[in-house]
């Protein structure tokens, strides 16, 4: 089965890194995300590969080349102008049409999770996992004295979309030509109930969105002996 990854955007709030660079070339302990996502792919079996990109694409190109060294094949699909995730995804139609279903990755994803847990026989369906606070949070007791501090803690029973899709191909038809997954065909296919939800809970997941994220992401995967 193909995975595509959607790694044409600008990561405009990571400038003045992607002035120069995608944001998928950014490195976290000196490896890109994107080799990040083809290894972690590599390793729960997943060998084809289809790199959706356009902005800066030849860096990716050029470090990533047609899989070899990763023991996968890479295929490429090339936007001359920003479409979006859902637009990046129908430009891939014609690689990825022919598989009764197929993976799909944001480039800004580092994480550790199974995806072949997204296989539902006959699902479209979308990894998510647990909401983190931004803040550290301070605990009481019934007089309102501090008891206590948790940094950062994870919220009961809200859950985020970690940007990790199975589709059948029936999604093409959700698709824009133009526009975002997540503001597109998404919200069509919950309304109609064609979407399953896959929790992961106690597995390393980050968004590098943020300049503080690479650095968050470094010292967790350190943590977790990733690097």
């Amino acid at each position: 089965m193909k995975t595509a990854i959607l790694a044409g955007g600008y990561g405009k709030r990571l400038r003045p890194l992607t002035d120069t660079r995608p944001k998928p070339m950014i490195e976290v302990f000196g490896v890109p995300i994107i080799e990040w996502q083809v290894r972690w792919l590599r390793k729960f079996g997943m060998k084809d590969v289809v790199i959706c990109a356009g902005y800066m694409k030849q860096q990716i190109i050029d470090h990533i080349g047609n899989g070899a060294r990763f023991d996968c094949r890479i295929e490429y699909s090339f936007e001359e102008k920003a479409l979006g995730t859902g637009g990046a995804l129908l430009n891939a139609k014609e690689l990825l049409s022919s598989q009764g279903s197929f993976f799909v990755l944001n480039g800004d994803i580092l994480t550790e999770l199974d995806p072949n847990r997204l296989n539902i026989a006959n699902s479209n369906t979308l990894a998510v996992v647990p909401l983190r606070s931004q803040f550290g949070l301070v605990e009481f007791d019934e007089n309102s004295k501090v008891r206590g501090f948790v940094e950062k803690p994870e919220i009961p029973d809200r859950w985020i979309n970690a940007g990790i899709y199975r589709f059948t191909r029936e999604v093409f038809r959700y698709l824009p030509q133009e526009g975002n997954i997540e503001v597109t065909a998404l919200p069509a296919l919950a309304e109609e109930a064609k979407l399953q939800g896959v929790k992961y809970k106690d597995v390393f997941w980050r968004s590098i969105d943020s300049h503080k994220d690479i650095e968050e992401a470094s010292k967790e995967m350190k943590e977790a002996k990733l690097s």
